[in-house]
């Protein structure tokens, strides 16, 4: 009997912890990342004074944890 109320009490929780993160999930459904803009300069907010070929590979490298191999 103690089994059944524990289980039932399981199911419940993960329903309410599904319904809470239901949001969430809608929003990483198209590969795991949230917004994510393209690589290079003309697609920053706030454009760079200067962007040299080096700032062009480590902008396309993001969120790569190797850097690129251009230095």
């Amino acid at each position: 009997m103690g089994l059944i109320k524990l289980a039932a009490a399981g199911a419940v929780g993960y329903a309410l912890y599904k319904y809470a993160n239901r949001d969430k999930e809608e929003a990483t459904a198209g590969g795991g990342f949230g917004h994510v803009r393209d690589a290079g300069p003309e697609s920053m907010t706030t454009k760079p004074p200067r962007w040299s070929k080096t700032d062009e590979a480590i902008d396309e490298s993001f969120p790569a944890s190797d850097p690129p191999s251009s230095y």
